[in-house]
């Protein structure tokens, strides 16, 4: 049986409890939903036989570990703690699910934004993440590179080498989308992890000229 509880709004949002779900509304209709940003074939087509990094005990994308999954992020992980996680790696901001499901949307259309979630089952809460950005160049032949971004596992699942599942998931999603090459940013203390993949440190020094935080 089918039960559907309305509870309240809040400004432009109200919330209701579906299936035992917390879903918000937008003024719109919209609904923040299990619609995943990108195909998640895509991941069940990656050749994890070419994984360059061991684990122990074994895990991958289709097995990461028990009541775990790892998928596509959806618009209904607005109310998994996906902010919560992503607050462990760097100022997040207080992000309204209206501007979420705004810059889902256009992440979504753009069809160049690969972010994957490891959600806990047993509580329903998104508790890693980690992100792939296509960019297309003229250069090398009008190839693309991708870029490795905002990968952080939250505090109570450390140990359980979901970090290197993200990296390592992505780093081959890359290479099955055809990129050229991919790269990313780290701290001095983070190259020897990121070396088990097969990055190198390059030539060129990572500079930036921030606007706002």
């Amino acid at each position: 049986m089918e039960v559907v509880v309305f509870i309240h709004h809040l400004g432009m949002i109200s919330l209701e409890i579906h299936r035992g779900f917390l879903w918000a509304y937008r003024d719109c209709g919209m609904l923040l939903d299990e619609t995943p940003l990108f195909e998640p074939s895509l991941l069940q087509e990656l050749d994890w036989s070419s994984n360059t990094v061991s684990f122990s005990p074994p895990i991958s994308p289709c097995s990461p570990g028990k009541d775990l999954v790892l998928r596509p992020l959806c618009s209904a992980d607005f109310n998994r703690g996906f902010f919560k996680v992503l607050s462990q790696l760097t100022q997040a901001g207080d992000v309204t699910a209206e501007q979420f499901t705004k810059k889902f949307e256009h992440m979504k259309q753009a069809g160049d934004y690969y972010v994957i979630v490891v959600e806990d089952t047993t509580v329903g809460q998104i508790v890693a993440t980690a992100t792939l950005i296509i960019e297309h160049k003229f250069i090398h032949c009008c190839a693309k590179r991708g870029r490795v971004e905002e990968v952080v596992v939250s505090d109570s699942c450390r140990g359980k080498q979901l970090g290197k599942l993200l990296v390592s998931t992505l780093t081959l999603l890359s290479k099955h989308l055809k990129c050229y090459k991919i790269t990313l940013e780290c701290a001095p203390n983070n190259v020897a992890f990121y070396q088990k993949f097969g990055y190198a440190a390059s030539d060129e020094t990572y500079m930036q000229c921030r606007f706002f935080d």
